[in-house]
C-alpha cells in the first residue's frame, strides 16, 4: 500500500505531467475563435436573433472530434500532418493539402490584421502603425523563443478573449427569448444556411489540423501525455464555442432589436453599434482586447502552420526549437505571411469585407481537410489507435453531415445552387 506521502506524490507527479502537456490544444482553440469568427457570430446574432446559437453548441463535440484524431495522429506517429500525407498518400496529394492550407491561411490572416488594424482606427491610431507594431510582435514572439514560451505567450494573449463574457453579461439577455429563438430554426432560407455554412467555416478550418498535430510533434509529446492532451483539446473545444455563443448573444440582446440593419462587415462597426450597450469606453476597450487577443493568436497559429505544412511537404528542416539561421526556410516563411498579411491590408482596407467570405470558403474546403485527416486516421496510425469500429462509423457520419451542410449553404448561399 502507497503512504500518503508517496500517493501525494504521485498526484503531485500526473499534475505536472498535464500541466506539461497542456497548450497545443488550448492554443488552437484559443485561435478558433478569430477575428472572422467573432465577425460571422455578431452577423448571426444581428441577423437571425439566437436562431444560430444551438449550433455553436452542436459544433462543440464536432470539433472535438476533429482535433482530437489530429493529436492522436501527432502522438502516434510523431509526424506533422503535411509529412504523414506525403508518407502516406505521396508527394501529389501532400502538395494538394498544402495548396488548400495556403489558401486558408491567406484568407485567415487578411482577417486577422483587418481586426487588428480596426482595433487601431477605434483609438485614431494609423492604420499603417498599428499594422506594423503587429507584425513587429509577431515576429518578436516567435523568433526570439522556444515553442514553449510562445505558447505561453500565445495562451497569455488569447485569454484577453475571455473578455467576451463580459460583453455577453453586459447585454443582459433575456433566457425566455434565449431559449425561443434557439429553437426557432428557419431551415428553408438561404440566408440562414449560408451564415450557417460560415458558422461551420469558422469552426474547423485547415490551418488548425496542420497546427495542432505539427505543435504535438513539435513539443514530442508520447503516448502517456495522450489523454491530458487529449483533455487540453477538450477544455479548448468549449471554450472556443462558448466565446462565439457569447458574441451571438450579446449582438442578439443588443443590436438586432434596435439596429437590425446594422451592417457588422468589420470590427469598427460591430464596436459602435455595441458600445452604447456597453458602457462607452470601458465597454469599448473590453471589446478591443477581446478582438486583439484573438487577431494576433490566430495570426501566430496560422503562419506557423503554414510554414510546418510547407516545411512538412518540401522536407527542409522546422521547428520553434531550431534557431532562425538553423531553419531558414520555416521561419522565413512565418515572416514573409507576417509581413505580407500586414501589407495587403495596409494597401487594400476594403479587404475587411471578405471576413464571413473566409469562413464559408473554410466550409468548402472541408472535403479535402476532413477527407485527408479521416484517411490518415484508418492507415497512418498503429493497429491498437486506429479509426475502426462504431467510432469510425460515428466520425464519418458525423464528418459527411458537416461537409454536407457547409458545402451546400456555402454554395446555396452564394448563388450557385
Amino acid at each position: 500500500m502507497p503512504t500518503s506521502r508517496e500517493a501525494v506524490r504521485s498526484k503531485q507527479s500526473r499534475l505536472a505531467r498535464a500541466a506539461a502537456v497542456f497548450g497545443p490544444g488550448l492554443v488552437v482553440m484559443l485561435a478558433d475563435t478569430d477575428v472572422g469568427s467573432i465577425i460571422t457570430a455578431g452577423q448571426s446574432g444581428v441577423q437571425w436573433g439566437y436562431r444560430l446559437l444551438l449550433l455553436q453548441f452542436l459544433l462543440m463535440p464536432i470539433l472535438f472530434m476533429v482535433q482530437e484524431l489530429t493529436v492522436r495522429l501527432g502522438i502516434f506517429t510523431g509526424r506533422g500532418h503535411g509529412e504523414l500525407i506525403r508518407e502516406t498518400f505521396g508527394r501529389f496529394w501532400a502538395i494538394v493539402s498544402a495548396a488548400g492550407l495556403a489558401v486558408a491561411t491567406g484568407g485567415a490572416l487578411l482577417t486577422e490584421f483587418s481586426g487588428v488594424a480596426g482595433v487601431g482606427e477605434l483609438y485614431g491610431v494609423p492604420r499603417a502603425v498599428t499594422l506594423a507594431l503587429a507584425a513587429g510582435a509577431l515576429l518578436l514572439v516567435v523568433i526570439t523563443g522556444s515553442y514553449r514560451r510562445a505558447e505561453r505567450v500565445m495562451i497569455a494573449v488569447g485569454l484577453f478573449e475571455l473578455a467576451f463574457f463580459y460583453v455577453a453579461w453586459a447585454a443582459h439577455p433575456h433566457m425566455a427569448d434565449i431559449v425561443r429563438g434557439a429553437v426557432n430554426i428557419p431551415f428553408a432560407n438561404k440566408g440562414y444556411v449560408y451564415l450557417a455554412a460560415a458558422n461551420i467555416g469558422a469552426v474547423i478550418m485547415p490551418w488548425m489540423i496542420f497546427y495542432q498535430q505539427s505543435a504535438v510533434a513539435d513539443k514530442k509529446l508520447r503516448p502517456e501525455h495522450y489523454g491530458a492532451a487529449r483533455w487540453d483539446t477538450a477544455i479548448g473545444a468549449v471554450i472556443t464555442q462558448l466565446v462565439m455563443a457569447a458574441v451571438l448573444i450579446a449582438c442578439a440582446a443588443t443590436i438586432a432589436p434596435n439596429r437590425p440593419d446594422a451592417s457588422l462587415n468589420t470590427i469598427g462597426e460591430m464596436s459602435q453599434a455595441l458600445t452604447p450597450f456597453l458602457g462607452g469606453q470601458a465597454g469599448r476597450l473590453v471589446f478591443s482586447l477581446g478582438v486583439l487577443g484573438a487577431g494576433m493568436v490566430a495570426a501566430i497559429v496560422a503562419s506557423l502552420a503554414l510554414a510546418w505544412g510547407v516545411g512538412e511537404v518540401a522536407g527542409y528542416r522546422r521547428s520553434l526549437e531550431l534557431r532562425p539561421l538553423e531553419a531558414r526556410w520555416f521561419y522565413g516563411i512565418y515572416a514573409t505571411c507576417v509581413v505580407a498579411g500586414a501589407l495587403l491590408v495596409a494597401v487594400w482596407p476594403d479587404l475587411v469585407a471578405l471576413n464571413v467570405g473566409v469562413q464559408v470558403m473554410n466550409a468548402l474546403l472541408l472535403p479535402l481537410v476532413l477527407g485527408f485527416l479521416i484517411a490518415l486516421a484508418v492507415r497512418a496510425l498503429p493497429d491498437q489507435h486506429r479509426l475502426r469500429g462504431p467510432y469510425f462509423w460515428l466520425v464519418v457520419a458525423v464528418s459527411g453531415l458537416t461537409t454536407a451542410l457547409g458545402v451546400f449553404g456555402g454554395l446555396q448561399g452564394a448563388g450557385s445552387l
